[in-house]
């Protein structure tokens, strides 16, 4: 199975839909979200953050580009590369040292991480009618 799709509309569903989505994701620990604003990838991510054990107060990293959160086992980055302009900036930021395989890695409009990653889980989230799905596939 290469492709998972789950429908994420209730809000009160999202730590059963984040435990799917790590469990399609096996061993992958970089996930690529790839949606349009609005569409709730910042929220997604806070709950997948809460299902691996995340305690401390989480927020969108849109400001800060990443927010470092730690969990018993390892710890978790979340990047919103919205505001960053070239590679260059994340070459400054020291992006490549965050990938390894023991900690997760969330990566918000990540067009210009592309040439950082070599395997990953892109995510698609979108808007159908009333409801909202999320779209995995390993790469």
């Amino acid at each position: 199975m290469n492709k998972l799709k789950l429908d994420i509309s209730d809000i009160s569903m999202h730590l059963e839909m984040a435990e799917k989505l790590l469990e399609f994701a096996g061993k992958e620990k970089v996930f690529l979200f790839d949606a349009e604003m609005g569409c709730g990838k910042t929220t997604f991510i806070k709950s997948i953050c809460k299902y691996l054990g995340v305690e401390d107060a989480m927020s969108s990293p849109t400001y800060s580009i990443v927010n470092e959160y730690k969990t018993k086992q390892n710890k978790i980055f979340h990047f919103d590369l919205y505001r960053v302009k070239t590679e260059f900036e994340l070459y400054d930021l020291g992006f490549e040292e965050y990938f390894n395989d023991i900690n997760h890695v969330f990566i918000e409009w990540p067009e210009l991480a592309m040439s950082f990653v070599d395997s990953y889980v892109k995510i698609n989230i979108k808007m159908e009618g009333n409801n909202r799905y999320l779209y995995a596939e390993i790469f």
